[in-house]
């Protein structure tokens, strides 16, 4: 190759580099002219309650199977804080939100008072929770099944025990444990 072609080759490839990055400067600035920017505004703002909500996982009757099912639901962490067992037990009370659930516990049924004592928590229910059909061994087992599924839910809980306005009861003497 003599130097004549070398230089011309040269300045071709400047030529073609100088063209490629006006080029690319020309079609990026267009683009931005396209596209307006707009600074990006929430609908609303994430309140302070919002920023507080877990989910827990309660466990109710399915009408249509009659199995344990769990149903999510939205809770304040404050209010889990200070006192979780009864306020999972107060949310089992209450019934569920979906309608194709049912509730199991009785709805007079009152926690007296609920405490944990290494994995095992007690639960001291009135006289109300026996309101219950004796004679149906599966409802005796759902209604132990939903708290033992509930509480355990929690990671400091893995046994359950029932009294019944401070004593034991002979219809739930033992300590259950989820299954």
């Amino acid at each position: 190759m003599d130097k004549k072609t070398v230089i011309i080759f040269v300045v071709l490839l400047i030529i073609i580099l100088i063209g490629g990055y006006f080029a690319i400067l020309h079609v990026s600035n267009k683009r931005e002219e396209e596209i307006p920017m707009e600074e990006y505004t929430p609908q609303e703002e994430i309140s302070e309650e919002q920023m507080r909500q877990t989910i827990v996982s309660l466990y109710f009757i399915s009408k249509e199977t009659k199995q344990i099912i769990p149903e999510a639901r939205l809770v304040d962490i404050k209010e889990m804080m200070s006192t979780p067992y009864d306020k999972l037990i107060e949310l089992l009370i209450e019934g569920p939100k979906n309608e194709k659930n049912e509730r199991i516990l009785p709805e007079d049924t009152k926690i007296l008072k609920t405490f944990l004592e290494n994995d095992c928590v007690t639960i001291d229910f009135s006289k109300e929770f026996l309101n219950f059909e004796k004679g149906d061994e599966t409802i005796k087992n759902n209604l132990i099944n939903t708290l033992v599924n509930t509480l355990t839910e929690l990671t400091e809980v893995n046994n359950i025990k029932i009294i019944i306005e401070g004593n034991e009861n002979e219809e739930f003497k033992e300590i259950y444990t989820r299954k």
